[in-house]
């Protein structure tokens, strides 16, 4: 292997100056090959071997190769999170970011995976999903000895199997990974896909318990969680989703919520179930959605044609998740004029927020949220308020598309957008 084969960095994955360099520890023992006895493949290259996945609001992880290995460096450290503007807290993650970069990889190669901890406490990584040596499978006090703070871990395997998988922390993990230490771990097939989509998306679902005015999530929540996130984000700082008219569409959906399974749903288009965390379908499997449930601690991956153009709606279906610190600790007021009364008590109750008035959920009522704090729901559109946000993004199919550049609001071609009804219209209907 050649030097600039060894000392590889791909320019996609970036950031080469915060992984320092690492030499080999020891060889690949004959014990740690795949269950068919195949030795470690060469390691595969983005853009030669695998098109990487995007990761909306979020990058791929940095790797070397050493000697024929593929190297990764975690670090495990307290990141200044924003979920959106006017929200951000201080939560715990991986590389500066809020959840982990995406880890990517392919089938056969082995990859050696280095976890410093920067917390203050105890740490493990868990590889979700991953058939992996019982030793590297990261439960701490089970497989290994903590990671202690200020010292590095070595894992290191054989990927034997291709999909879309997880990591998270596996030492006192109610806690860490409420406070989003979790990320991606996609593997790629070893024999390249003949017909490859020409968008492949990763989006990793979480929830968060945030008190309106406070910047720490509670790990000590168990039920009441009013923070919902695609890749650690509340819209409208999600990232959109782009496709041409024609194009097919990968979608893998992972979910390390504590407590939630997630309904997915997309508008304007039914998909089909590809793939989960347990290996890919058959393609003749003829199991198609417009909504498919994520359990927590499972992925699920879907794909579609990119039909119709516009602006789809990709978000969860449980109506309290594409809402954000929701004020449900009140009496029903739907239908009470509220308008003297909440000004009054937001004097006193500064989390106050009336469930059903728009001015305690969504709309013109930021004098009325607390600092550090999001409205219940609502972000603008080109037609006004949206009323979801939480777990909530925008797929925008598009006939025409500039890469990289953000196509803007869909513009209706006349005629196909509903619109207030005219007194003539009515008439002729017969319409009261």
């Amino acid at each position: 292997m050649d030097a600039s084969r060894r000392q590889v960095l791909t320019s996609t994955l970036g950031a080469a100056a915060l992984f320092p360099a690492l030499p080999p520890l020891f060889a690949a023992p004959a014990a740690a090959r795949s269950s068919t006895g195949s030795p470690p493949r060469e390691p595969g290259l983005p853009g030669r071997d695998y098109r990487p996945v995007v990761t909306p609001n979020s990058v791929a992880l940095p790797f070397r190769i050493v000697d024929g290995v593929k190297v990764f460096h975690l670090v495990a450290e307290p990141v200044e999170h924003e979920f959106a503007p006017g929200l951000a807290a201080t939560c715990w993650g991986y590389n500066g970011r809020v959840h982990g970069p995406t880890i990517e990889a392919v089938e056969g190669e082995r990859v050696r995976i280095y976890v410093t901890n920067r917390l203050d406490v105890a740490t493990s990584v868990h590889w979700h999903g991953l058939a992996v040596p019982n030793g590297m499978d990261g439960v701490g006090g089970l497989h290994q000895r903590s990671i202690e703070p200020g010292t590095t871990f070595r894992y290191e395997f054989q990927l034997v199997q291709h999909g879309t998988f997880l990591y998270h922390s596996h030492h006192d993990e109610m806690a860490q990974m409420a406070l989003g230490m979790m990320g991606l771990f996609v593997v790629h097939p070893r024999q390249p896909e003949p017909e490859p989509p020409a968008r492949d998306y990763a989006i990793l679902l979480s929830e968060w318990k945030i008190r309106p005015g406070e910047r720490r999530p509670d790990p000590n929540e168990m039920a009441d969680f009013n923070v919902l996130t695609m890749n650690a984000k509340i819209h409208p700082a999600t990232q959109n989703l782009v496709a041409r008219t024609g194009e097919r569409v990968r979608i893998r959906l992972g979910n390390l919520s504590a407590m939630s399974h997630h309904p997915i749903h997309l508008h304007g288009h039914s998909f089909r179930v590809v793939a989960t965390d347990g290996g890919p379908l058959p393609e003749t499997n003829g199991w198609r959605e417009t909504s498919i449930l994520v359990p927590t601690g499972s992925t699920r991956t879907i794909e579609f044609t990119a039909e119709l153009p516009g602006d789809w709606p990709l978000h969860c279906h449980m109506t309290h998740h594409v809402m954000t610190q929701m004020g449900h600790g009140i009496p029903n007021t739907v239908g009470v004029d509220l308008a003297h009364f909440d000004r009054a008590l937001y004097a006193h109750v500064p989390a106050y927020a009336a469930m059903g008035e728009e001015t305690g959920m969504g709309g013109d009522h930021d004098a009325l949220v607390p600092a550090n704090s999001l409205p219940m729901i609502g972000s603008r559109g080109p037609f006004g308020l949206i009323t979801m946000s939480g777990m909530f993004t925008i797929v925008k199919v598009r006939d025409d598309l500039t890469e990289g550049v953000e196509p803007g609001w869909y513009a209706h071609p006349p005629g196909t957008q509903a619109v207030r009804a005219s007194p003539e219209e009515l008439q002729r209907d017969g319409i009261e």
